[in-house]
């Protein structure tokens, strides 16, 4: 899987992507991440990358232009022969992102181009042009997609195969089922200031294990996260 992100502020994404365990998929080569810096394709002098917004308002609006000669180097053939490609805006007017997206995106794409925006976002004509859909990571706003676009690399990057050492890391925690956490795990010591693990746990009795697991995972969504739980059929 590659993916190629367009920002202002490529230093803060490497420095993300480069850690733990996607760091490590990308050394292993499973994933491919390049960085490109939108002033590097603005024709301005001061490499500006940003204007007033017609009609008044206050703040910056990133400028259609170095965005667009940026996406064109960025799927130049000789760079990306990559046939099956999504292009995203990390945006918080987007479609909020689940685990269901992420899974839809390691599925069906070998290359995702993410576009980060900053100041007030970019031009609405950058967005018609080059976009295929906004996602966002939550109904808040930030102060650029830097940190959105690592979090859905990382939400992707995570279900390819060879990511984690197994399907089974994935496959049953949270949101593996939208209307479902995960159930809670402990490890040792046994005994945490008078908190002591749950005996059938300890029972090697895997049937009972299973059960337990599936109850206290039921709890758990009904306790935090009760509207996911109304969903439950």
């Amino acid at each position: 899987m590659r993916f190629d992100i367009m920002t202002l502020f490529p230093a803060l994404v490497d420095g993300v992507l480069s850690e733990s365990i996607i760091g490590r998929a990308a050394k292993a080569g499973i994933i491919d991440v390049h960085t490109y810096n939108i002033r590097d394709y603005s024709k301005d002098k001061h490499r500006r990358v940003d204007d007033t917004p017609y009609g008044g308002g206050k703040g910056m609006l990133m400028s259609p232009v170095p965005i667009y000669d940026c996406y064109t180097d960025v799927i130049s053939p000789e760079k990306n022969p990559s046939s099956r490609r999504r292009v995203i805006y990390m945006s918080p007017q987007g479609a909020v992102l689940t685990q269901a997206k992420a899974k839809e995106l390691s599925e069906n794409y070998d290359n995702i181009i993410l576009l980060c925006g900053h100041y007030e976002g970019v031009d609405q004509r950058i967005i018609d042009e080059i976009v295929d859909e906004e996602i966002s990571i939550g109904d808040y706003v930030l102060t650029g997609g830097e940190i959105p676009a690592c979090i859905l690399v990382d939400a992707v990057s995570r279900l390819l195969p060879g990511v984690l050492s197994d399907a089974e890391c994935y496959e049953k925690e949270s949101f593996s089922d939208a209307t479902l956490l995960e159930y809670p795990q402990y490890t040792r010591p046994y005994d945490f200031r008078g908190r002591t693990v749950p005996d059938v746990l300890l029972s090697g009795h895997h049937a009972k294990i299973e059960k337990w697991r599936e109850e206290k995972a039921l709890e758990k969504t009904k306790a935090i996260r009760p509207d996911l739980f109304a969903r439950r059929k």
